[in-house]
């Protein structure tokens, strides 16, 4: 596009792979740049305060709260180059034109700039939605001013989210641990998390048992001749599900009428119904229909790019912002479901030629956003230009990744113009009468699709893996009331109620968009922000919340309930969203936020607790360290209390002793560890936390592993040898025993509670030197992941039983390794459970018994089942969780083998021996600890 004859503009833009397709789009007098993103903020430590302002005392927020919340930017060190640079262009101008993102962020970099660069020529602002030819020269053509209102909000936000912050952060490191951070929208974020996992905690599991008929019709008709049908009702009550029972007790709820069928009352009920008549009492057909879903907005791609993609939030966005600035998608932070006309106009083009007329309906659908107070008149995500680009003409110009999001993107927005699934629905009762009298009622579902309209391009998918597609069809003979059925087969079928789903990514964000809390522009930030702080852990696509989460949160819920309520972190959502409109005053918002001055405006809860200066500083003495960095577990048979405790070095349990005081019992005003040490506090047992064991998995079960008499660990007394202690321990994969630098895991023969002292020698003494064989070699006895058996050099055979490791002799495996190998294979043993294919994967997962208990494995890694989980109960979902675990590790890294120094020839066997003895007896110089990693310098804001 020309620009006026002898002018010279300067298009500044936030990321070079922008810039570069812009200045595609531009004629010649047009200069594009990238600014690098953002080029000024508040300074992010002490180093980074200019000298003159180091000595006031509002220099450690970088905001002078005493004089109109003026801020103090200063310029990244790593912009410094850049801003170089676009001061020099500046003077060379006749214009500038701030190219920045269309929303409060990029109107917030471009006053930044304008306020860093100082220009002396005119300067527009240019915004876009789409990076096409048309849409960058529409922009050039209607340059608008900046809009102060939407910088106020932004800088309103960045200054509130400071000051909570550096406020609230330090009390954190006080009473919890150094260098933790809190934040307005992370905080809340984790407390969702948390209260999740406090669910699933308190969840108490119930059986419930129902019937499966598979019935027949006497005379095949149109459709399939048998179908499916689920007992329902018992003499009029209604068979209990999974809904009737309290989740915190497993029991029935009250008054919910209901018949509780257990295994044996299931099996006695089909016994009794067997070879009896079945007859439809009712048939109920209604039409089905389904819209369309609406174009993508930022949290539902993040959404759908979980659950179809397993992307994470930061993957989508990332690959989104490539697809952006290359002019492929719309922009990517919107939550505005709205379409273009001429989108509108190109959809519907493109279903005609793709799926013929009929697939269009007669009208354009309007579609209205649901999120609260979403923000500017933006478009939703969509392929870019005035005639989408199919998948097909795009694949070879992008990559794997980013060709599997436009293909979303491009069907979702397809879809939205195209007609409605429709088809019928059958809802179908079924009666039969035991021998026994008893009516027995059974249900039954069937959906039939006629047109499928816009699920032709696209179904949407559920965060529950076990529910039905919404394209999918469950089709039912033709049936009328009074029609007579007979079974083919009545089983009886048990369920566990299940705790609820822990969050995923997709779902948190979900979350947070439905209490109006956070925006486009901040969900994949708040997920990854979470997690690099260490409040949550994923497996898999769960979030799974550390105990340290529940250690802040708990301080947060009791000491200051409204920084973490979820209709208050909303509220200032909304009050931003004024500030953006023009409606209110940004300083009187952080007025009353942080002073309390109440003005009529900001949350009156706290401006009247005297805002959050006087609310973290007044009762930081009240808050008792020890008591917020225990969380409570449950009480045991001995009526001991057992709590977790969040220590410097990490989670442990603490068990208080009989008679003593309960183990959340402390000096107050000290974090965990300081001051009282590690080994302070209240006396009593305590065990360590294996690493990436989820607070839920600690049952009372788990727990009383753990202990295993006490402190984790139980003394079985003194190595005649050394001298050290031989103690038994509990790790992740389960009891071994340990002595100085040795180890060695129990044999499946064994048990913790009944292991002498002897026992334990004997495993310590593994791999156990038998002798010497005549051509010098050194032969073993050892157990393995095969189980035991003999070794010489490179040749093993395997011992009939655990008990010949300790008493082969030298012979007897001379004999043994003589013999020739048995290449005869015993055959595998059939699975105990094929569960279905792994959702992350799409491996088949199946439950095999091994050596030490029963394991899932997709053939490449597995994952034994922990204490308390059985075969039958395992869902798909937690078998999918425990192999991402152990995918996410890798293999196990290989031993470097040692190399032995060949044996003298003319030495005796005794002397050999001997010599070995005292190898195994020699003790290396213990390792140092490794010290904690560090966290960051300054709070996440």
């Amino acid at each position: 596009m020309p620009s006026n004859a002898g002018t010279t503009r300067l298009v500044i833009v936030e990321s070079p792979a922008k810039a570069k397709t812009i200045s595609g789009y531009l004629g010649p007098g047009y200069v594009v740049e990238a600014s690098f993103g953002h080029v000024r903020d508040l300074p992010r430590n002490a180093a980074d305060v200019p000298a003159k302002y180091k000595g006031e005392p509002w220099a450690r927020l970088g905001v002078d709260v005493d004089n109109g919340f003026h801020a103090l930017y200063v310029v990244s060190p790593d912009r410094k180059q850049q801003i170089s640079k676009l001061v020099k262009l500046a003077k060379e101008v006749d214009e500038i034109f701030l190219a920045t993102d269309e929303d409060r962020e990029g109107e917030a970099i471009a006053w930044h700039l304008v306020e860093t660069l100082k220009p002396k020529v005119p300067v527009k602002r240019m915004v876009f939605h789409e990076i096409t030819k048309p849409a960058i020269q529409a922009a050039v053509a209607n340059p608008r001013e900046i809009d102060r209102d939407l910088v106020d909000a932004q800088e309103a936000r960045r200054i509130l989210d400071r000051l909570y912050g550096y406020e609230v952060s330090p009390v954190l490191w006080k009473k919890v641990m150094p260098k933790l951070s809190a934040g307005r929208v992370q905080s809340v974020a984790t407390r969702i998390v948390v209260e999740r996992e406090r669910q699933r905690m308190a969840f108490r599991t119930a059986e419930y048992w129902d019937i499966l008929a598979t019935l027949a019709v006497t005379k095949p008709g149109e459709g399939p001749r048998t179908f499916n049908a689920t007992l329902v009702a018992l003499n009029g009550d209604r068979i209990a599900t999974g809904k009737d029972f309290e989740p915190t007790t497993g029991r029935v709820r009250a008054g919910a009428g209901v018949v509780h069928l257990d295994e044996g009352g299931a099996r006695g009920l089909a016994a009794r119904l067997a070879d009896r008549p079945f007859t439809v009492t009712r048939v109920e057909e209604k039409p089905y229909r389904r819209r369309p879903y609406a174009p993508f907005i930022t949290s539902t791609l993040q959404q759908e790019a979980a659950r179809k993609l397993r992307f994470s939030s930061q993957q989508t966005m990332r690959t989104a912002q490539r697809l952006y600035e290359n002019g492929y998608i719309t922009y990517m932070r919107t939550d505005s479901v709205n379409l273009s006309e001429t989108a509108i106009a190109a959809a519907r083009r493109q279903i005609v030629e793709l799926y013929g007329e009929r697939s269009v309906p007669p009208e354009p659908r309007r579609y209205t956003g649901k999120v609260k107070n979403a923000q500017e008149a933006h478009e939703a995500i969509r392929p870019a230009g005035d005639n989408f680009r199919t998948p097909g003409e795009v694949v070879k110009e992008l990559s794997a990744e980013e060709y599997k999001l436009y293909e979303l993107i491009w069907r979702r927005t397809i879809a939205s113009q195209m007609t409605d699934a429709v088809g019928s629905s059958v809802s179908v009762r079924i009666r039969a009468v035991s021998s026994a009298q008893e009516e027995a009622d059974f249900g039954a579902t069937g959906k039939t699709i006629t047109d499928p309209g816009f699920l032709r391009a696209y179904v949407e998918s559920s965060d529950d893996e076990n529910a039905e597609a919404e394209d999918a069809e469950r089709r039912l003979p033709t049936l009328v009331k009074d029609q007579p059925l007979t079974a083919d087969e009545l089983a009886a079928q048990g369920h566990h109620t299940q705790p609820p789903s822990r969050y995923t990514e997709a779902s948190l964000v979900k979350a947070l968009e439905e209490l109006g809390i956070g925006r486009p522009s901040t969900y994949a930030s708040i997920m990854q922000t979470i997690q690099d702080r260490g409040y949550v852990t994923k497996r898999g696509q769960a979030m799974i919340p550390t105990f340290l989460a529940f250690a802040v949160i708990g301080l947060m819920e009791r000491h200051y309930p409204r920084l973490i309520d979820y209709d208050f972190t909303a509220s200032m959502e909304n009050e931003l969203d004024e500030i953006a409109g023009g409606d209110h005053a940004a300083v009187d918002f952080l007025t009353s936020f942080y002073f309390g001055s109440t003005n009529g405006t900001g949350d009156q809860a706290i401006a009247h607790a005297g805002g959050l200066k006087k609310l973290v500083t007044e009762n930081l003495s009240e808050i008792d360290a020890r008591s917020v960095n225990s969380i409570p577990l449950f009480t045991d048979d001995e009526g001991r209390e057992v709590v977790v405790r969040v220590g410097r070095y990490g989670p442990y349990l603490q068990r208080a002793l009989p008679g003593s005081v309960s183990g959340t019992a402390s000096v107050s005003g000290t974090a965990s560890g300081e001051g009282e040490g590690e080994e302070g506090g209240s006396q009593g047992d305590r065990a360590p936390i294996p690493e990436g064991l989820a607070p839920d998995e600690l049952t009372p079960e788990k727990v009383h592993e753990l202990f295993l008499g006490g402190g984790g660990e139980r003394k079985l007394g003194d190595d005649p040898s050394t001298g050290e202690p031989i103690l038994l321990k509990s790790g992740r994969f389960g009891p071994y025993v340990a002595s100085g630098e040795r180890k060695s895991s129990l044999l499946r023969s064994q048990s913790p509670d009944s292991l002498t002292l002897e026992q334990a020698l004997q495993l310590l003494r593994l791999p156990r030197l038998i002798g010497v064989a005549p051509d010098g070699t050194e032969v073993f006895a050892n157990n393995g992941r095969y189980g035991p058996y003999v070794k010489r050099g490179d040749e093993f055979r395997s011992l009939d039983s655990e008990d010949k490791m300790f008493t082969v002799t030298l012979d007897e495996a001379l004999a043994l390794l003589a013999a020739p190998k048995t290449r005869q294979r015993r055959a595998a043993a059939p699975p105990l459970r094929e569960m279905g294919n792994d959702p992350l994967t799409e491996k088949p997962l199946v439950i095999k018994d091994g050596r030490f208990g029963p394991y899932v494995t997709d053939g490449e890694f597995n994952a034994s089942l922990r204490r308390g989980q059985t075969p039958e109960e395992l869902t798909l979902e937690q078998a999918s969780e425990m192999l991402a675990e152990k995918r996410a590790k890798g293999p196990a890294p290989k031993k470097k083998a040692v190399k032995k120094a060949a044996p003298a020839k003319k030495a005796t066997a005794a002397k050999k021996t001997t010599a070995a003895k005292k190898t195994t007896a020699a003790k290396k110089a213990p390792a140092k600890k490794a010290a904690p990693k560090k966290a960051t310098s300054t709070p996440n804001e």
